[in-house]
């Protein structure tokens, strides 16, 4: 129940975050950068009578009744329920923070800011196994229908809501959202590496039954160990592989630092671990 509870907090963080950008950064200088948000500044340029969030929450609505059609029930809760939070958000700060002006008169600095805020908030959700929805579902018909990776499908749909930016807004307000595109392409995937900053360890010393010991008894981890030759002395040695975060390991090197100084241990920074106790393959 905690750890549902922690994953509907975060999900509502990423949201949040993602509907900061759209109210504060994106709407007030016209900068459609691709998702249902992008799309929804340009309906509301084009009919003003409705508000963004609106439009975000109809949008989402067409795109999930198409994608049940073309998919089937494959869309999941937390998929479906940050989507439409992100709509609230964005209507609710519509409602109670209305923006009459852009922040800045620097275009760049604001495009920056708010994409890595939202790009943030986007990493958030994507950590809990969600996303906001919106270009997803047309990325996913793409693959399903034309055989396109998902994620060049996600890049082609907000390329072209950047390119109908650019068609109503000018050329140099779509030459910014072409450039948010990438930005928030590039924030994203950074930060999805911070959340999952796993490395790989593998250790070989005098000592590798303490160490061993440690890394199950201590830290709750699982180890694999392997029985290696050196090429110099031919001696049989033990060599241990684990899998650790960031704070784990600090533990580790604490430890093994103690017990045997002259341990050798490589790290190699993990982008995607699959299986058992990390990220399910399906």
């Amino acid at each position: 129940m905690r750890q549902k509870l922690f994953s509907f907090m975060m999900i509502n963080l990423g949201a949040f975050l993602v509907s900061i950008n759209v109210h504060f950064f994106l709407s007030p200088n016209n900068l459609a950068t691709g998702g249902v948000s992008g799309l929804s500044i340009i309906m509301n340029d084009l009919f003003p009578d409705f508000s963004i969030g609106t439009f975000m929450i109809l949008v989402n609505l067409i795109l999930f009744a198409v994608g049940f059609v073309f998919l089937g029930s494959g869309f999941g809760a937390k998929t479906i329920y940050a989507s439409f939070a992100l709509s609230f958000y964005v209507w609710a700060l519509e409602k109670f923070a209305p923006m009459a002006h852009p922040l800045s008169d620097d275009l760049l600095i604001q495009l920056i800011i708010g994409q890595c805020i939202a790009a943030t908030g986007m990493a958030i959700v994507f950590n809990q196994q969600a996303s906001t929805g919106g270009t997803d579902i047309i990325a996913m018909i793409f693959n399903k229908y034309l055989n396109i990776e998902v994620g060049r499908g996600v890049l082609l749909a907000d390329l072209s809501i950047a390119l109908s930016s650019a068609i109503l807004f000018g050329p140099q307000v779509g030459m910014y959202a072409f450039f948010g595109v990438i930005i928030n392409g590039l924030v994203i995937d950074y930060a999805l590496q911070q959340f999952n900053s796993n490395k790989e360890i593998v250790i070989i010393s005098h000592h590798s039954d303490e160490i061993k010991t440690y890394i199950v008894h201590e830290l709750g981890k699982g180890a694999t160990i392997h029985t290696a030759t050196g090429a110099f002395t031919s001696d049989k040695k033990e060599v241990i592989t684990t899998i650790l975060c960031r704070k784990d390991f600090t533990k580790l090197k604490g430890y093994i630092t103690q017990v045997d100084n002259k341990a050798f241990i490589t790290v190699h920074t993990m982008n995607e671990i699959l299986g058992q106790n990390f990220k399910r393959l399906a």
